[in-house]
Formats: C-alpha cells, sequence, structure tokens
C-alpha cells in the first residue's frame, strides 16, 4: 500500500492498493505440479503442439495446477490455457514457437484493432482469472522466418500491410481477470509480443520483453499492447523493440465507437521500467478510441525514437485524456510527438467522424536529450490539442519545434 493515497490524472480517480501489491505465488503456491518432460515433451527440436495441449487440458481437468518447463528448449504451436492452468519456466528453460504457420490454425480473434479471423498467438489465454506466468526463464517467438519474409513482401509490394505477412503473436490474454506475468524473457516474436484484450487487473512485473532491430529488423513486434483494458500495471520491466514498446489500442475506423468489440483504456499505471531501443516508449494510438488515466513515470531511456507518441488518425473519433508522465530520464529522438496517422486509415466511403481531441496532458520532472523537443504539428480540422501542463523539464535538444499549436498550454 502507498503511505499517502496517490490519483489518476483526472484528480479524482484513486489509485487502488491493487497497484502497489507486486507479490508473487512461488512455484511451491501454484498447484500440482506437471513437468513437461514428465508428460513425454522433450527437448529434442520436435513439435510437441498437440501433446501440451493435451497436458494443459488435463491440468484443467483435475483441478487446476502448474506445467512446469524444465532446463531445455521446447518447441510447440499455438494452445489455448484453461482456467486454473498455470505456467512456470525455470532458469534456462525456453518455451518456443514453431515458425510454421501451420502451426496457428486460423481462427476467430482480435488484431489491430479489429474482431476477424486472423492467426493466433503461440500462448493463448481466453476467460481466465487468476492465471500466473512466470519464472526465471524465456517464452521465444522464434521470429526469424517471419521478419525476413515480411521484409521480402515489402520489397515486392511497398504498400502491404502488417497482416499480409501471415505470423502469430507470442502471448493473447482475452477476456481475462486477474493475470500476472512476472520475470519472464519474452522474445523474439513474430508479431505482437504481448497483446492484452477487454481485460482487467493484469500485472506484468520484472520482464525482459525484446526483439532486435539488428542485423533483421522484427517489424511490428510491440512490447504490449493494451487493447481496451481497464486496471493494468507494468512495473519494473525492461523492454527493447522494433517497434512501440507500450501501445494503446481500442478500435478504428468511422464508426468504432459503436462496435461491441471496441473499448476504451483506463487506469493504465507504466512505473520503474527501463527502455532500449523503441518506436515510442508510451504511444497511443495508432487505433485507440478512448485512454484516460494514463501514467508513465520513473522512467530510464537508453534510446528511444519517441518519449509521448499521440497519433492522430483521420478517420476516427478519438478521445485522449488525463495522461501523465512524470520522472523520466534519457536519451530519445522526439520528447513529445503529436501528429497526424494515416498509414492504412480508411473512411470506408463515411463522412468523416467528429473531431478528435487530446486534453489534459501533464509532463513533469524529465531531464531528456533528444533531436526535437515538439514534435507538434499544426491542429487539424479532425483533432484538436488542449490544457496541456509542462513543469520542470530540463531538455537538451537541437530542435526545440513548437508548441504554440496547443490551446490553454501552462
Amino acid at each position: 500500500m502507498a503511505d499517502s493515497k496517490e490519483f489518476f490524472p483526472d484528480g479524482v480517480t484513486e489509485i487502488d492498493d491493487w497497484f502497489y501489491d507486486t507479490k508473487v505465488p512461488t512455484l511451491s503456491e501454484l498447484g500440482k505440479q506437471y513437468v513437461l518432460t514428465d508428460f513425454g515433451i522433450m527437448d529434442d527440436g520436435r513439435i510437441y503442439t498437440n501433446e501440451l495441449q493435451a497436458l494443459i487440458d488435463r491440468v484443467h481437468s483435475e483441478g487446476g495446477g502448474v506445467i512446469v518447463v524444465p532446463a531445455g528448449t521446447y518447441m510447440t504451436g499455438a494452445v489455448w490455457f484453461k482456467q486454473d492452468v498455470n505456467l512456470y519456466l525455470e532458469k534456462d528453460g525456453i518455451l518456443k514457437g514453431s515458425d510454421d504457420t501451420e502451426d496457428y490454425p486460423v481462427c476467430d480473434t482480435r488484431i489491430e484493432g479489429e474482431c476477424c479471423k486472423y492467426f493466433p498467438a503461440l500462448i493463448n489465454i481466453e476467460k481466465c482469472d487468476g492465471t500466473v506466468i512466470s519464472g526465471e526463464g524465456t517464452i521465444d517467438g522464434n521470429g526469424l522466418r517471419s521478419w525476413k519474409a515480411f521484409r521480402q513482401r515489402r520489397i515486392w509490394n511497398p504498400s502491404c500491410t502488417n497482416k499480409d505477412e501471415q505470423r502469430a503473436r507470442l502471448i493473447f490474454i482475452s477476456e481475462c481477470r486477474n493475470i500476472v506475468v512476472e520475470g519472464l524473457t519474452i522474445q523474439n516474436s513474430q508479431f505482437w509480443t504481448n497483446h492484452l484484450y477487454r481485460s482487467d487487473h493484469i500485472k506484468y512485473l520484472n520482464c525482459r520483453i525484446l526483439s532486435p532491430k539488428e542485423p533483421v529488423k522484427a517489424p511490428s513486434t510491440d512490447a504490449i499492447d493494451i487493447d481496451g483494458c481497464t486496471d493494468v500495471l507494468i512495473k519494473g520491466c525492461y523492454m527493447e523493440v522494433n517497434d512501440d514498446a507500450v501501445a494503446l489500442k481500442g478500435g478504428k475506423g468511422p464508426d468504432a465507437w459503436e462496435l461491441p468489440g471496441n473499448a476504451p483504456n483506463e487506469r493504465i499505471l507504466i512505473e520503474d521500467c527501463r527502455y532500449g531501443f523503441c518506436f515510442g516508449c508510451l504511444t497511443v494510438g495508432s487505433e485507440s478510441i478512448h485512454s484516460k488515466n494514463i501514467i508513465l513515470r520513473r522512467t530510464k531511456i537508453s534510446e528511444s525514437v519517441n518519449l509521448l507518441w499521440l497519433k492522430m488518425r483521420p478517420d476516427t473519433h478519438q478521445e485522449y485524456e488525463y495522461i501523465s508522465v512524470e520522472d523520466i530520464e534519457g536519451t530519445t529522438t522526439s520528447f513529445l510527438n503529436i501528429n497526424p496517422w494515416t498509414q492504412f486509415f480508411d473512411l470506408k466511403g463515411m463522412e468523416k467522424p467528429e473531431k478528435s481531441s487530446a486534453h489534459h496532458i501533464s509532463i513533469k520532472r524529465c531531464d531528456i536529450e533528444c533531436v526535437i523537443a515538439y514534435g507538434v504539428s499544426t491542429t487539424h480540422d479532425y483533432y484538436e490539442l488542449s490544457d496541456f501542463h509542462l513543469e520542470a523539464l530540463n531538455i537538451s535538444a537541437k530542435q526545440m519545434g513548437a508548441e504554440e499549436y496547443i490551446r490553454n498550454l501552462s
């Protein structure tokens, strides 16, 4: 618990005690242990998707417990976890994904702001309460083959979309509650690394989330995508990926607010994290309809393109409000980036949506070296910026840029 009450940026929503409780169950507290090698899943390079799914089903049917990944590398395709089935990876234990799309059967899922048919993740956790994934081991997406294929496709067709090269996410948490992911290295995803959808009370604690920018770039391997979720804590993590680190999603398109699969993000706390290379430490958009009460604080950056990046889509009504960035130090290309985001936008023959807005944005106590301080474009006819508060900023920049396009700037 906090020594004194803290509030989210709207000033009235208290940060609940849940956000301060970072205790994680030990292996012995996760229930009966089911070690992979005791059930014929071996470190021999073969793909054990059916065997692993059968083990998940067995643990569920026997009342729950924890699947233990011992030292070694164990290969699998997409699997679906069930209620009361936990996962623990011992030190030097690696759960590694197949790089063959046939091991990821197309299903109804959620991706890039749409509910549609697409490939599942390696680990799918849907409609579960209380699942724990922890340990000192590694979940590896084995993404190299898909990254190379994506780059080749882009050479052949520069306008191809992210989904045109079929590839899997690494962890998909959908319609869940009280999920903890702790201590792991989560790396080399083929697509988004961690995707949280329509879930609440999700914690990522002390994880390393990685994908390379060289020698082969790992495209669209966002560290954590938060898609229509409430009450999310990301604490003590190191993120170094070839795209956004934490990205807030939720829906896109001129009818996005009416579609039942879309939802706002609220009460997101990102603290005590470190960033290597990424495109955005905190990115709101490009598929977010409403994000409110978001905090990024006590963060160190060694290399990033943007600290706070607000992507404004001309085909979607967006409201970004009550966002606070506090106590940040390090190096980034752009301190604040607010610009139109037109990649793949589509009005679908409809009228333009009502004007979007970003308001009540607070940035305090930052010590940043950057190329451009304020990468803020002229307010366009489809969005407006207002009520920004900047305080105690020590910024060393080659270009200051302009912030006069923000109304009510203090």
